[in-house]
This record gives C-alpha cells, structure tokens and sequence, in this order.
C-alpha cells in the first residue's frame, strides 16, 4: 500500500490563518470531486474558520473522561474505516488526553498516511521542538507541546501562511483571534510586535533552509553540476596563516551586499595530515566566521585548487575570496600558486576574488623539524652498522670474487640497513666509509685510491646518492611519525582536560593530579600572590615531593598572568613539553577562580536568602500574625467590659472569634516553626509504613465540612513515611486549595498507585498558576497572585514541600484539565527502594 502524502500548512503565531487555509484547500479538493473529510478541526470560536466548515463532511469525535472532565478528541480509528482520499487534521503538536491510543496527534497522523491516507495538517513554528529554547528566549513562554522537527521536513509539502506583525495584532485588536476580554492581555504580552517578528523570521528562516535542501536534492539527483545563484555564498579560502581574519571579513562585507548572503570558510588539509597550519590560528578563524554568521568546514584534499573548486560548486557557492600568495619571487617557477589556478579553473560561474594582506610575498615560513625521533637503542645500532659494518663486510668479501656491481650492491644494502636503525647520520657514514672501501679494495687500481675507469666513478656517485636518499627518506618519516604521535597524544589530553573542565568536573587538586601523572612529576602546585613585592601562597598542590614556596624552586614553572604560576618538581621538561604543559596552567587558573567564584556565589545566595527570609518574616509578624492577636484582644476586652450586658449570642460570637483568632495564630506559628526546622535541617522523620486511609483523612479535619472529598481505595499498597510530617503536609495543600477553589467546587483528595509510588493528588478549580510561577509558590513567604494580606505568610506549600523531600517524596504543581491547579504529591509505596524516582510530569493540555 503507497503511503499518503502530508500536508503541513505552517505559520508563525496563532490567527494567522493556518486553518482557514486547510479548510480552503479542502474546499477546492471537494470542488474537484476528492473524498475529503474533517477529522479534527479546532475553529477555536472564530467564526469566518466555522463557517468553512459548511460543506465538509466531518467525522463524529470521540470523547475522553479525564479527572473528571469529558474531552473531545480526533476518532482515529472512525477515520481509518471511513477511509477517505483526504483526512484534515488539525493541530499537529497537540497532546493527546491520556487514555488515547497515541500521546500525540502527529502519531495518529502517521497511522494515516502509514494506511495511505493523504493529510492536511497544520502547526505553529513555536511547537517544531528543536526551536523550543529559542522561542522561550523571544516570548518567555515554555511551549509544552511539540513536533519533532523530522516529523515536519519529511512532509511533501510545506506551505507557509505568513501576516505581518501589524496585520495580526489588527486581526486580534477587531475580536477576530481571541474573545474581546483575552485580547488587551494578549497584545501586551505574546502577541508584541518583537515577539511576532523574530517568530516570523523564524518561520521564513526554517522554510527558506527547507527549499534550499530540497534545490541541494534536486541538483544531486539531476546531476546539475552548474552554479545557480540563487543566492549568494561566498566561500573563503584560508590557508591557517594571519591573513585568513582578512579574508574572512571582506567574504562577510561581501555577503552582506545580498539578500540572504551566506559565508562558507574552508581550510584544505592535505590527506597525509601533515599540516603547517596552526590549529590556534584556526581556531581564532573558525570563532570569527562562526560570529559572523557564516560556517567553518575542513575539507581533505591534496589539490588544493581542486578541492577547492569542488567544494564550492557543491555548495553552490557563487563567489570564492582567495587571499595573495604569500609565495617569495623564486617560488614561482613550481607553478602559477593556487589563487591563479582557482581563477582560470573557476568558469563563468564563479567569480574570484585576490584580496591583498599584510603577509603578501613574505612566505610561509614553514617550521622544519630538526633532528631524528629515533629511539637511543637504535640509533646505537645505526652506527655500529654505519661504521663498524662495512670493514667487516671488506674482510668478508676479500675471501671471495663476486665481482665490483655485487660488491657495490652489497655495501649499498648495509648503508640501507643503517638508514632504516639510525636514521640519517649512520647513513651518511656507511656511505662514506663504504664509498673509500670499494674505491681501495675493488676498484681498479687495487689497493690506491684512484680511480683508474670513469664508469666505476659514476657507480661509486650513484652507490653514493641512493644511500644519502635512502636514509633522507627514513629520516623524515621517523621525524614526521614522532611528530603525528606526539600531536595525536597532546590532543587527546586538551580534549580530555577542557571536556572535564567545561562539564566542571575537575576539581583543582584533581586537575594538578592529572597534570603530575601526565608529565611524571613529583609533585604540582599553583601559587599565587596578591602583587608584585607580596609573598606566594599556595592555591593547591599534590604529590609527595619538597614543597614548593615561589616558582624560582621548582624544577619548572609556568607563569599564568602576573600573580600565578604552575610549579612541578622531579625532573626539567623539554621546551616542547611546555605548550601542553601552558594549556594545563591556564586551566589550572580557571578552576581556581571558578571555585572562587562559585564559594563567593554560595555566600552571596545564603546572605540573600537570609536577607529574604528575614525581611518575610518581620513583615509576617508585623501583619500577619498581628492581626489574629488584635481579634483575640478586642474579643477579650469586649467580654470583660462591665458597661455592656452581652448576651448569651454575642458571648458565643466572641468567644468563637477569639477561637478561629489562637487557631489561625496556632496555625501560623506551626508553619513558621516548621519552616525553621526545614532550613537548619533538623527534620529528622520517622520512616514507618502505613496506609494512606489512616492518615490522609485525619488532614481534612481543620477545613469546612463539604469543602474537599476524599477518594482513597482501600487496595491501595502501603506508604514509607512519616505520619506527623505526612499529615501536615497534605493538611497545607487542602488548605491552600480550599483557599482557591470557588464557592460551590469542592477540592477533590485522589490517590492512585503507579509502579513503585504511591500518588496523592490534590485537585481544586480554582484560577490556576501559570507555567512560569509553577516552581515559584514552593519558595517560602510566596503568596500567588492578588491574594489578600489575610490569605497567610505563604509557608504552606514550601513546608509541604519540604516534608515531602524529608520522606524520600516529591511534590509538583500540575494544571487540572477544565481549569485549576492539582497538587500531585508523591510517595515511595512500602518495599520500594529507599531512592525515589520522580514519576515524568505529563504534557500540559491544550486549552
């Protein structure tokens, strides 16, 4: 069965017409005799989105029981027996109510076009889930449903329904999005003209990147290798060297020439991986490019023209900025240079830009390596067979007549053999001590050092020759494998080092370990000093060798700025030991003044925090807690007063007025005492096991009767917890809920079972939270919204939330579907091990 084609109309921000459009295109299907039918279309109340409705067949919806309230949602399997040519589906991110065969929509909607049914969908760029920091930053609204983004790029068509910022907040200011009384709160705060333009640009930045991958399909599949200037992409040569910061600002300015100009920077490597580019040049090079908007790309090649060349025809790129050849006068004569190349290779496509620098005509400067990297053992050997070996091989040969070209093959396999144990000297020795042995020995005259036939000359220079090459040879390769090893060895430790110190987990004595383990010191240490004329201290060391108290007496030292320096003790390093060793000490520099920075943030926290709490609490006390006391005493000193004859009715009124006073007054102090207890750390609970049943309604006792019910099965499993920090924590989300809820919507007390944990819920319809202030109640003196002076001092919830963690618990803030908020606090059921796991929060439901 062929799989149906999706459909995706995609727009910036709700209203802009997403759902009119599909419900259009589902019009001018029917009109040209398609089977289309709705099979969830949400008009949201606006009524021009109704009315295209009329004239579509609509599948019935089903509905979903869900914590009390009845949610409509799409029938999937109605829609799959109906069978049409096209289904319409609205909403593609949309979550599911719970008890649903799919959690999400865009799930539902790969069961239909897995059964061949085209669909037409719709989605806000907001919801594509790789975008969900970014649109957090721009509006400060956490989007809770998403698409994956795959989801949408394999769709076979994406069609963008754009507005402008201004046309949209028209469209909400005339009624036409959201009801007339949302609408003054929605264009003040995510429905701003910023927040509606850089989604915008969001939405045209994702489709424009869409239609440039499927172009970069279309040319591979037709094999289309012509550059078509659809856009502008400047590709920038760098060779590593200074000049390269040059270019790839003149490529940026280039660029900016263009709508939608793109810079692409590419460093050719040679496939050896030998290189004399320095990797900090590049590294500096790749951050400017990155900065200015552009990509970095490394690329292999050993033409570098041609490398050159076909990158930037696969990219498609239009342009190539090359920089000046830094090539001296002479150099010429190897060939034209890669920019003159690059320019007559390039066509009629690509144009090519010389860039004068700084560097022009002054040469690479290519470091060359000095000396062989041979190990000792060898190089020994080298001699002995460079020296020792061909006199031995004279007396050998003296017993026998194999004749001058053996002869001469022979001492030639020795110089080989030392080249391949020694390297480059012992070569050049055996060589020379061979080349005067077949001159004396084997060479007419015998026994002088003449030479008396001119062709046993040019044997001897050739004999000569391929010894000095061979070993030149072998000596370069010793060079350059030492080399690769070496950087191999010192990228994997930078790597390793600056991967554990960005995750921050090195420490500085662990970090100074490492640095003595890697280089075999002794010992490390890092000393500091406040100025110039002040002693050094220590920071941090390891190791058991001699301390250390300035760097003059350690056997090396690397300064860091002007007040810190490395010292290690064991051995003196060779210079080029100390690069690597500079990567460690300025390191070492950061996770010191990271530890500093983090203990003066830890004192900074906890000084504000009990700036916090205290000014709470005076304010608390001043008010809070006055105002019981002032009811207690003006009852009190109604009753006592001899010139009013109270009767039996405003005694009890007094009296039950001075009651609720000491309740409320209990109450409050209870929570402060509580929360006093929670932030020294003196809760200690008593963990026991128990049932729910025994506990949970002993918690309704202190609200008005008729305001909560309680749903606790009798099979649920038993509870690890404590029963007095249990009951007081459930005691405070009743309240607070009780607190919330409208006259007349009971709070509702549910618990449940879940694998391993036992769930409590307290559910109220009240006004509910936002996401953005869910964590926020759980502080202490936190009271939401516009609640009154008389509401509290807001400890309730953080010392419910408190006991919950004491008991191995949580507590988390959900909103109840239909309205209001639930409170779903969590217990590890008896048995379970001690290390609670947090059960996943489920997706917000759409409103």
């Amino acid at each position: 069965m062929a799989r149906g084609k999706l459909r995706i109309h995609l727009g910036a921000a709700p209203g802009v017409g997403k759902t009119y459009a599909m419900l259009s295109e589902a019009h001018r299907r029917v009109g040209r005799g398609t089977d289309c039918v709705v099979g969830f279309v949400e008009h949201h109340g606006r009524p021009r989105t109704e009315v295209m409705l009329h004239g579509l067949e609509q599948v019935p919806r089903r509905e979903l029981e869900y914590r009390g309230g009845v949610f409509p949602e799409m029938d999937l399997d109605a829609v799959l027996a109906r069978r049409p040519q096209v289904a319409l589906v609205d909403e593609l991110a949309h979550t599911n109510v719970p008890g649903s065969r799919n959690a999400k929509r865009w799930q539902d909607v790969e069961e239909l076009l897995a059964a061949g049914i085209d669909v037409v969908s719709t989605v806000n760029i907001q919801h594509l889930e790789s975008l969900g920091d970014v649109v957090e930053s721009i509006t400060g609204v956490r989007q809770q449903e998403t698409v994956p983004d795959e989801v949408v790029r394999r769709a076979d068509q994406v069609e963008l329904v754009d507005m402008t910022p201004e046309a949209l907040r028209r469209r909400m200011a005339h009624g036409n999005i959201y009801q007339p009384d949302k609408v003054d709160a929605a264009l003040s705060n995510y429905f701003r003209p910023g927040n509606l333009t850089a989604l915008r640009e969001l939405a045209l930045l994702w489709v424009a990147d869409r239609v440039d991958a499927h172009l970069t399909q279309y040319r591979s599949e037709h094999r289309v290798s012509a550059i078509w200037g659809s856009r502008e992409r400047i590709v920038v040569g760098l060779t590593g060297g200074p000049e390269g910061r040059t270019l790839i600002r003149r490529g940026a300015r280039l660029a900016e020439k263009g709508a939608g100009g793109e810079v692409l920077a590419v460093y050719i490597a040679r496939s050896d991986g030998l290189t004399s580019a320095s990797p900090k040049e590049l590294a500096l090079q790749r951050t400017l490019v990155e900065d200015l908007g552009g990509t970095f790309h490394h690329v292999v090649g050993d033409d570098i023209p041609a490398a050159l060349l076909a990158f930037a025809r696969g990219a498609n790129a239009t342009q190539i900025v090359l920089g000046s050849s830094r090539r001296k006068a002479w150099q010429y004569v190897f060939g034209p240079g890669v920019g003159a190349t690059v320019a007559r290779e390039s066509g009629p496509d690509l144009d090519v830009h010389i860039v004068t620098h700084d560097e022009v005509a002054k040469g690479r400067g290519l470091p060359v390596a000095r000396g062989a990297r041979l190990g000792r053992s060898r190089r020994v050997w080298g001699w002995i067979a460079g020296v020792a070996g061909p006199p031995l091989l004279a007396v050998l040969l003296n017993t026998v007549d194999l004749g001058l070209a053996n002869d001469m093959l022979l001492f030639l396999a020795l110089t080989v053999a030392a080249a391949l144990l020694g390297g480059l000297l012992p070569a050049l020795a055996s060589a020379a001590v061979g080349s005067l042995l077949l001159n004396y020995f084997y060479t007419p005259p015998l026994h002088r050092w003449t030479i008396a036939d001119p062709k046993n000359i040019v044997a001897i220079v050739i004999f000569v020759a391929v010894g000095v090459a061979v070993a030149s040879v072998v000596d370069l390769a010793a060079r350059r494998t030492h080399q690769a090893a070496r950087l191999r060895a010192e990228s994997e430790i930078l790597a390793f080092l600056a991967g554990n110190v960005l995750r921050g987990e090195t420490g500085l004595e662990d970090l100074l370990e490492r640095v003595r383990e890697t280089f075999g010191m002794e010992s490390a240490a890092l000393l500091e000093r406040a100025g110039d004329v002040e002693p050094w201290t220590c920071a941090g060391r390891v190791g058991p060798g001699r301390p250390v108290e300035r760097p003059g007496q350690a056997d090396v030292d690397i300064p860091v700025g002007d007040h810190m320096a490395l010292a290690l003790t064991g051995r003196v390093l060779p210079a080029e030991d100390r690069r690597v060793l500079a990567a460690f000490a300025a390191q070492a520099a950061v996770v010191l003044d990271r530890r500093r920075l983090q203990e003066e943030a830890d004192r900074a926290r906890t000084l504000a925090e009990g700036n916090r709490i205290r000014t709470a609490l005076l304010a608390a006390v001043s008010h809070d807690l006055r105002t019981p006391l002032a009811g207690i005493k003006a009852a009190v000193t109604s009753l006592r007063s001899e010139d009013v004859e109270w009767s039996e009715e405003d005694r009890a009124e007094l009296l039950e007025g001075i009651e609720e006073g000491a309740d409320r007054l209990d109450h409050l102090v209870g929570n402060l005492l509580d929360m006093s207890r929670l932030q020294t750390g003196t809760v200690t609970p008593l963990i026991r096991e128990i049932d729910l049943d025994e506990v949970v309604p002993m918690a309704l006792g202190g609200v008005p009767e008729g305001s909560a019910g309680l749903d606790v099965p009798e099979t649920l499993p038993m509870v690890a917890v404590d029963p007095g920090l249990l009951e007081r924590a459930v005691a405070n989300l009743v309240e607070n809920a009780v607190k919330y809820s409208p006259p007349g919507a009971p709070v509702l007390v549910a618990a449940s079972a879940l694998a391993d944990r036992v769930e409590v819920r307290v559910v109220d319809r009240g006004p509910g939270v936002p996401d953005e202030a869910k964590e926020r109640i759980f502080e202490p003196f936190q009271r939401h919204g516009d609640a009154p002076r008389g509401a509290g001092v807001g400890l309730g919830l953080a010392v419910a939330r408190g006991f919950a963690e004491a008991m191995g618990g949580t507590l988390n803030a959900e909103d109840t579907p239909g309205g209001g908020l639930t409170m779903v606090l969590t217990l590890r059921a008896a048995g379970a091990r001690p290390e609670l796991q947090p059960a996943a929060e489920p997706e917000r439901q759409a409103s």
